[in-house]
């Protein structure tokens, strides 16, 4: 198995890992395989269960540094989440979900995950975190509405430090469901660009996931 991105997710074939750590050892989040590698154990990250695994497959070049502090919007029920807990052994993630369904869900993933912070709030609402969130290296968002990109903007005007980067999964059918994707995800990113935020790349997730793509921005 071989480092694919600073030696925080592997890949082996067509597939990408990440560590498991100690203290989660033999423990499942959504029935991966779990692999074993010189005293080592690693999860099996299924891009069809992950938009951000998809992303990587089809080449995002997203570099997630271990002492990183993560913003998630949209975390749901912690299958995205607790493989960047496993990157970052020495920063946390800061998961913000708004339904009380997958936040029971999202919490249970973090009883034994300590760099996991689940908030339970509306990412429509970035002020009403601030006194948990630091300012974060990264933000990741994948929240399908209509207003994703301002909920995507205002989260980074809050929280993302300069020079860092944000990403955002993006479902053409949240955007309007008579379009085209490519005309959706050109309406988004044309937002994010009179926002002055710099497009460094953009990623269709298919096979993966149909109608949605990747787009990647720094400040």
């Amino acid at each position: 198995m071989k480092p694919l991105i600073s030696n925080t997710i592997f890949k082996e074939k067509n597939k990408i890992y990440t560590e498991n750590p100690d203290e989660c050892k033999n423990i499942k989040i959504y029935n991966e395989k779990l692999v074993k590698i010189k005293n080592k154990q690693y999860r099996s990250w299924n891009p069809y269960r992950s938009k951000l695994a998809a992303a990587i497959l089809n080449g995002l070049d997203v570099d997630i540094n271990q002492d990183f502090n993560v913003l998630y919007l949209g975390a749901a029920t912690g299958t995205t989440v607790s493989h960047i807990s496993d990157i970052l052994k020495k920063g946390y993630i800061y998961a913000v979900e708004n339904s009380a369904v997958s936040m029971k869900k999202l919490i249970k993933v973090s009883e034994k995950r300590k760099n996991i912070i689940p908030i339970y709030s509306d990412a429509n609402h970035p002020s009403r975190y601030k006194s948990i969130v630091p300012s974060v290296d990264l933000i990741y968002q994948d929240i399908s509405q209509r207003n994703q990109a301002e909920i995507f903007t205002n989260n980074i005007r809050f929280y993302l430090k300069e020079n860092s980067n944000a990403i955002i999964m993006v479902k053409a059918r949240s955007i309007d469901v008579s379009l085209k994707p490519k005309k959706a995800y050109e309406i988004i990113s044309k937002k994010l660009k009179e926002k002055n935020f710099k497009i460094i790349e953009q990623i269709d997730l298919e096979p993966y996931e149909k109608d949605h793509q990747a787009i990647t921005i720094t400040i």
